[in-house]
């Protein structure tokens, strides 16, 4: 009976129940989509910074990310890897040596920061060919060739086809020194990393730098961005070298996984307000609702209507144009979300976060875009109709029969 007299009561005054209903719709419909938003934001953020630079997992030796040496290697890299690629979840894998130096082309010399890669797996791994703004890259095969990031480039005044010298230090505590041949410039959208990047191929610098057999680390791709902790335990436990360590970025790129956190937090700051919004709305028209219905409720209470029979009736109500919102919301922000996780929302001007540059930004499509927003509105309406419900099971019959 209670479903049946709130039913009648909704579609009684339509007006009434737009206006509550459009509330609610409108509450569902912003909260699924911020979320969405930030969602495929921050996870779009995360794929491209971790895949253009550093990788989702990075293996080294102890301690070589807090004191980084041209001695803390890994050793019979290639094991690991093969170890690292037959692992779940794995997609590609790219072993890289480090070091500094100075580069010379013609007059002109600079500090560098030598990146040994194999160009085949670091291509797999962060996409290296699409960093190359000009020339032709590296060569699948060692050939004494070099890339240059672009502000290094123009520090050099070099270009293409120029031979750039290069002196380092050996692992045997040689000096070491070689001629190299300019084959691209690099522009991976970190200037302060292209002011001082220099790129061989992997056989080359180990050989420059005297570390047959050995890298300073190896960085992993895994198909998904989630449960990486898990997946860095399995290959820990796989590689079973205790002097290795295997890290997630959330690890090894702290500053900037801190940075992200901090952002989302704000935004769930923005996520209350919303439902703050939502429920004072629900609240205001529930409440006129009630007023508006005090001789209709005196009556039923004039009949022997029970006080707890009118609160259930009114918050019944509340609930069914909340559920109703819910369901006409769910269908419209799966149409929105999917559209733009798809075509995405291009930015005014482009932002620039960890060095990569972005020019739109994603939705993502995932339950929890759905589930809160649910909880939200249909627990804050349900909340906030339990004083106008209160108010109207209490409704003095006789008083409310000679109310106007």
């Amino acid at each position: 009976m209670v479903f049946k007299i709130a039913f009648r009561s909704i579609f009684r005054q339509k007006r009434r129940t737009l206006l509550t209903t459009l509330t609610m719709f409108g509450g569902f419909t912003l909260c699924s989509f911020s979320i969405a938003w930030m969602d495929g934001s921050y996870n779009n953020v995360i794929d491209l910074f971790t895949r253009n630079q550093l990788g989702h997992i990075q293996i080294h030796q102890h301690e070589y990310l807090d004191r980084p040496s041209l001695y803390r290697t890994i050793d019979d890299y290639e094991t690991v890897g093969r170890t690292v690629a037959n692992t779940e979840r794995v997609t590609s894998w790219a072993p890289r040596v480090y070091s500094a130096g100075l580069a010379s082309v013609g007059s002109k010399t600079a500090g560098v920061r030598i990146i040994g890669v194999d160009p085949v797996l670091e291509t797999s791994t962060t996409r290296l060919d699409k960093k190359v703004a000009k020339g032709p890259g590296l060569s699948s095969e060692p050939a004494y060739e070099a890339l240059l990031g672009k502000g290094l480039a123009k520090r050099l005044k070099a270009d293409i086809g120029d031979e750039v010298v290069i002196v380092s230090q050996g692992a045997d505590g040689s000096i070491a020194n070689d001629l190299y041949i300019v084959k691209g410039i690099v522009d991976s959208s970190d200037d302060m990393s292209d002011q001082m990047a220099l790129y061989l191929h992997l056989r080359d610098a180990q050989e420059l730098l005297v570390l047959e057999g050995r890298v300073h680390e190896i960085a992993i791709v895994s198909n998904s961005i989630r449960a990486l902790y898990p997946l860095s335990e399995r290959i820990a436990a796989a590689v079973d070298r205790s002097e290795l360590v295997v890290e997630p970025w959330q690890v090894f790129a702290k500053s900037f996984y801190d940075a992200m956190r901090a952002d989302q937090k704000g935004n769930w700051v923005s996520l209350f307000i919303i439902t703050m919004l939502v429920a004072i709305g629900v609240l205001n028209t529930v409440l006129m609702t009630v007023l508006e219905r005090t001789r209709e409720y005196g009556l039923m209470r004039a009949i022997g209507t029970s006080p707890w029979l009118v609160f259930r009736m009114v918050i019944v109500e509340v609930t069914v144009m909340a559920v109703l919102s819910v369901v006409i919301g769910t269908v419209v922000s799966l149409l929105l979300n999917y559209w733009l996780s798809i075509d995405g929302v291009p930015m005014p001007v482009s932002l620039e976060y960890g060095g990569v540059t972005f020019d739109e930004m994603y939705t993502e499509i995932n339950l929890r875009s759905y589930l809160i927003p649910t909880l939200c509105v249909v627990l804050s309406a349900v909340l906030v109709s339990v004083i106008p419900a209160i108010k109207a099971a209490r409704t003095h019959p006789a008083a409310a029969m000679r109310s106007h």
